[in-house]
């Protein structure tokens, strides 16, 4: 990991990846490129991705069928190859609940909702990064404007004619 930094795309921080080993040099085949932030990376730290032989560390990207019940999960993609999908706000996770023979596995999505995903699929294990997103003020009804919220009008301060709260 060379950095971790600031999106304004997205909730979460990113981090910029070199591969291959530490100090050799770059080919062009292998640019340095942008992953999501697990929580707890910083600079310096060596991520993998791979088939097998991957350790079970936050940032590190296998199949799920590489990986224990009970993995707390990011990014996962729901087919094979396509790129990761499912939990990538900030402070997301998912958890792994279950590896069935039939070549899925069972996972835990932050809504509760438990979905059967192929085991070929590859996921990020760890937390995204940024988990305190949610509790951010944001001051007055302008700063809501700015993300592209209308304003509404509550069904209770209208007249009958208008909404079946009216009064």
């Amino acid at each position: 990991v060379r950095r971790i930094e600031y999106d304004p795309n997205r909730t979460t921080r990113i981090a910029l990846v070199d591969f291959g080993p530490p100090g050799e040099q770059q080919s062009n085949a292998h640019k340095p490129a942008y992953v999501l932030a697990t929580d707890g990376l910083k600079a310096g730290d060596v991520i993998e991705a791979g088939d097998e032989d991957v350790d079970i560390r936050p940032g590190n990207a296998m199949p799920l069928g590489s990986m224990p019940a009970g993995t707390l999960i990011h990014n996962i993609e729901l087919r094979p190859g396509q790129g990761g999908k499912l939990v990538r706000a900030a402070g997301a996770v998912a958890t792994l609940v279950k590896k069935g023979d039939d070549g899925y596995a069972t996972v835990k999505l932050p809504s509760g909702e438990q979905r059967l995903v192929l085991s070929r699929c590859y996921a990020t294990v760890g937390t995204l990064s940024n988990r305190e997103h949610q509790n951010r003020k944001l001051g007055k009804a302008g700063a809501k404007r700015w993300l592209g919220v209308r304003p509404t009008t509550r069904g209770v301060a209208m007249n009958p004619v208008d909404h079946p709260h009216g009064d």
